[in-house]
């Protein structure tokens, strides 16, 4: 078992969720802006400064890195703990979804 504090981490907010999905390959900040809106269906868009926002919040927490600087663009990656806190969200949704369909079925 990790031995990492979840709370510090979760939960993640909707924009931070995607971009921490969006980075399951390395990609700049324009390519995770078309990426989450594509992945969301359209219900998740970011700007800029949401975006950058987010990548502030993750490199502090250690949850993504820089991992290149194209031109001016710089490309980010999920570190490995970025990935464990991400599957720790997709784990607590799913037993979330569970339960809602659960409720609702019962209604």
């Amino acid at each position: 078992m990790d031995d990492i504090h979840y709370s510090k981490y979760l939960p993640l907010s909707e924009a931070t969720f995607y971009v921490m999905l969006a980075l399951n390959e390395p990609l700049h900040g324009y390519a995770i802006m078309q990426k989450v809106e594509t992945m969301s269906g359209g219900s998740v868009t970011l700007g800029p400064g949401t975006l950058y926002g987010v990548f502030g919040t993750l490199e502090k927490q250690a949850l993504i890195v820089k991992v290149a600087e194209e031109e001016r663009r710089k490309v980010y990656a999920l570190t490995e703990l970025g990935r464990k806190v991400l599957a720790e969200q997709v784990r607590r949704l799913e037993i979330m979804v569970g339960n809602a369909h659960a409720l609702l079925r019962t209604a």
